[in-house]
């Protein structure tokens, strides 16, 4: 995942996020569950995802900003 020119995850992670969306997909689409515990499903995916994004562009930043001031 990118945003733009900036590199979010290295390889691992970036495994792991879309593994996590496929398992997610086969569950909201062909495991017979009820819908509401589907939309929590998917919520929960969600947010684990923006999160991981989120930290990991974070840290990154931060490690430029040492960079530069080192």
């Amino acid at each position: 995942m990118s945003f733009g020119n900036l590199k979010v995850f290295n390889g691992i992670q970036e495994a792991l996020v879309l593994a996590l969306m496929l398992v997610s997909v086969l569950v909201l689409f062909y495991v017979d569950i009820d819908f509401t515990f589907k939309i929590g499903i998917a919520v929960i995916v969600f947010t684990i995802i923006f999160l991981a994004t989120l930290a990991a562009t974070l840290l990154r930043q931060q490690r430029e900003i040492k960079q530069t001031q080192a």
